[in-house]
């Protein structure tokens, strides 16, 4: 095996960690502003978990953040919540920080 292959597999290895750890990020991400978005539509500890979950799963609709960012906004306008989009993108801000510093303490 040379030195190519090598690094190769390893760059392998590297993007791989690096994709499963975007991906988990994103759930957690998601999970916090469906947590979010719950307390302002007023929902119970029930209500709130299983929209979470609806929230995680929004965002296998299409790439990126677009189909997540309809989803909140329809439901909490829905619900009676005075909200606009800008404002739903700076909580999906602060909550990828707050899941990649979750996910990095769990991490050690």
């Amino acid at each position: 095996m040379t030195t190519f292959d090598d690094r190769e597999r390893a760059f392998e290895t590297k993007y791989a960690r690096d994709q499963e750890m975007q991906f988990r990020v994103t759930a957690r991400r998601n999970r916090l502003l469906g947590g979010w978005a719950a307390r302002l539509m007023g929902l119970t500890e029930a209500e709130a978990e299983n929209y979470a979950k609806d929230v995680i799963r929004a965002d296998f609709e299409e790439a990126g953040d677009e189909d997540v960012i309809r989803k909140l906004l329809g439901d909490l306008i829905s619900a009676g919540v005075d909200i606009d989009e800008a404002r739903i993108r700076e909580a999906l801000e602060h909550r990828s920080v707050e899941a990649r510093r979750q996910l990095m303490q769990s991490e050690g």
